[in-house]
């Protein structure tokens, strides 16, 4: 992975850096790898993990359609504009 530095501006270059590996999955990763995980651990911990995405995934297919409230934004936290 590559990130061209601007300007000889190298914290924002590691900020992007950062951005990007952890949207690639690579700290999660590292941290799975840090220690040996038993595959029945690993087949538990998957499973929970899709049903975790499937659920989540119900959730915003209900809320788009109209079948469950959005959450309340938290206050101070500034909403997305998507």
């Amino acid at each position: 992975m590559q990130v061209m530095v601007r300007d000889n501006n190298v914290d924002q270059a590691l900020r992007v850096l950062k951005k990007r590996l952890q949207r690639e999955g690579v700290f999660r990763e590292m941290k799975l790898r840090k220690y040996y995980e038993k595959p029945s651990e690993a087949r538990v911990r998957e499973k929970a993990e899709a049903v975790r995405r499937s659920r989540k995934a119900a959730r915003k297919q209900a809320i788009r359609e109209g079948l469950i409230a959005a959450p309340k934004p938290r206050p101070g936290t500034p909403a997305r504009g998507r």
